[in-house]
Order: C-alpha cells, then structure tokens, then sequence
C-alpha cells in the first residue's frame, strides 16, 4: 500500500460566520506532487496554512505522517519546508546569511548549516549571488531563494503556496526545473495554484476547488478527458444562434459551454465537428465572428464545472 503523508477527513476551516474549507477529503501520498487548482479565494491557502500548523483546524480530522496535526505539530513541522505565498526573506542580509539564519531555526550545528547552505545555492543555481544583498535581487531570484530556504532541514513534505506568481514566463520556468528535480529526488509536495500549465507541469494528482469545497479530483490527464475531451472549438457566434449550431452533433459533443458571448464545444473529434458547424453556419445564414480548434487543458475543466475562469475570481 502507498504511504499516506497528509490525510483530510471532513476538514473545515471557519473565520467568524464565514466558512472557507466546507468539510474537503483528501489524501496525499509519499513521493507525489499534490496540486490544489483553483481561483483566488478558492480556499486553497486556508487548506495549506492548516497542513502546516499556521492556521488551527476547525473541525474535521487532519494527520500528516500518521500525527494529528493539532497535537503533533511541533514534531510535524520539523520534517516540512514551507514556500509562502509572499516571499519573507530578510531584505538587509545576504543570500548566504538568509539561509545560515533559518538553519538556526532548526538548532542545526554550524558545520551542517554551512554545508546545507553549499548545497541548496548549487541546487538552485544561486552560488554566484551568495554575497548578494536580498533587496538587490530580482523577483525570480528571491522566489528561488525562498524555495531553497524550505529546502534547509531536508524536508520530507514541501509545501508551496503559489510559488511563481509574480514571475515572468523565464523565471516560473527554471522554478519548475527545480521543483520537478525535486521530485525526481522523492520530496512530497503540496501544490496551491491558480496556473493550469503549473498544474499540468508538476502534479501527479489534484484537487478542483471553488468556494472552499472539492469539484473534483484525479490526475490532470484523467480530468481533461472525463470532462471535455481531447479539443475545445471557440465560437463566437450571436447567443439566439446557438441552439442551431449544436443541435444533430450532439453525438460529436461531449459537452459545451457559454463564456460571456462565446460558445466554447468540447469534442475528441474536433476537425470533424468544426467542418460540419462551418458547413451548418454557412447554410443557415448565421455569422461566425470567428473560429478556433485548439486542445483542452485544465482551465477548460474548471470551467465546464463552475461556469468561471480560474481567472475570474
């Protein structure tokens, strides 16, 4: 059987009158990148701050590595790194002295520090900026640094809230590089994110949420083909039209879906259904203002399950 690291049963997360984590199951286990997706507010971070003691539980049960998180923190949080959403780095100290300094946090002696420090800055190619002050650093590399920093204690769970928001399309690519090294080499991670392809690129397994509670759950492969198939054709097209263009496909479709003044139809077979909508548009006179067969992805998931963009939020 694999090895369970977090386990949520019913967990709930409540701010005065106003609910946040609505009673979510989840398991993660051992040597897999666990995604929670999905838009700002979402309650993802709520769940994360829970996984690593920030934030107390509700109500519900939450273990990780088999201890009640309630009772077994102190012991939990010495076997996890975490990467905030917002970087906490000391801006006046060097690249160097931020990790010599968190070390300390953990009672670790000297001589180990100083090679751990050695360590992380090769792993996440910032030796040569060691002596640099953090406040002269760029947004990748103070995010590069915060994930190294987690990286100190040699933790077996890395939780990361949000880990490249903020950075340019370069920077979030050579976290990713990391991240997935990081996995290669057996690390746990937990995974909040608003970014479909951060999604794709790193999680075995996720979460849907929107409003604090589970839409769905699987491998971002599976959720792609259970829900809208391999292609997604966009349609923009007049609303009282509609109607005409998807009635008679209906076995070409596997679902479809209205965004704003946009007809968006989910199918396997897209070069097919395409030809026959254009063919079908052009014999009933209805105006398509444009046209586009593109393949699905994740966002298209969430938005055959809720109606929304991850973006909308």
């Amino acid at each position: 059987m694999r090895e369970s690291v977090i386990s949520a049963r019913n967990l709930v997360k409540r701010f005065a009158d106003f609910e946040a984590v609505k009673g979510v199951d989840f398991t993660v286990f051992r040597g897999e990148c666990f995604g929670l997706l999905g838009p700002n507010g979402a309650g993802k971070t709520s769940i994360a701050k829970m996984v690593y003691g920030f934030s107390p539980v509700t109500s519900g049960k939450l273990e990780i590595f088999g201890e009640d998180i309630m009772t077994g923190a102190r012991n939990i949080k010495a076997k996890i790194g975490v990467v905030p959403q917002e970087d906490n780095l000391d801006p006046e100290l060097s690249v160097w002295e931020n990790l010599l300094v968190y070390a300390g946090y953990f009672r670790m002696k000297k001589d180990l520090a100083k090679r751990r420090a050695e360590e992380i800055l090769a792993f996440m190619d910032l030796t040569d900026k060691s002596g640099a002050v953090v406040a002269q650093l760029s947004g990748g590399l103070k995010r590069r640094l915060t994930i190294g920093r987690a990286l100190i204690n040699q933790p077996e769970l890395l939780i990361l809230d949000e880990p490249t928001t903020g950075l340019d399309p370069y920077a979030r690519h050579l976290v990713w590089q990391r991240l997935r090294k990081l996995k290669e080499l057996g690390t746990t991670m937990l995974l909040t994110t608003h970014y479909l392809e951060e999604a794709s690129q790193l999680c075995d397994r996720l979460i849907v949420i929107h409003l604090g509670e589970i839409l769905e759950q699987g491998a971002p492969v599976e959720l792609i083909e259970r829900h809208v198939g391999k292609e997604a054709l966009e349609l923009g097209v007049d609303p009282r039209q509609r109607d005409s263009l998807i009635e008679g496909n209906e076995e070409l479709i596997k679902a479809w879906q209205t965004l704003g003044d946009d007809l968006i139809i989910f199918t396997n077979r897209g070069s097919e259904l395409s030809g026959i909508v254009s063919g079908k548009a052009a014999g009933l006179g209805i105006s398509l203002n444009y046209r586009r067969l593109r393949p699905t992805n994740l966002e298209d998931v969430f938005l055959k399950l809720t109606g929304e963009t991850l973006t909308e939020n």
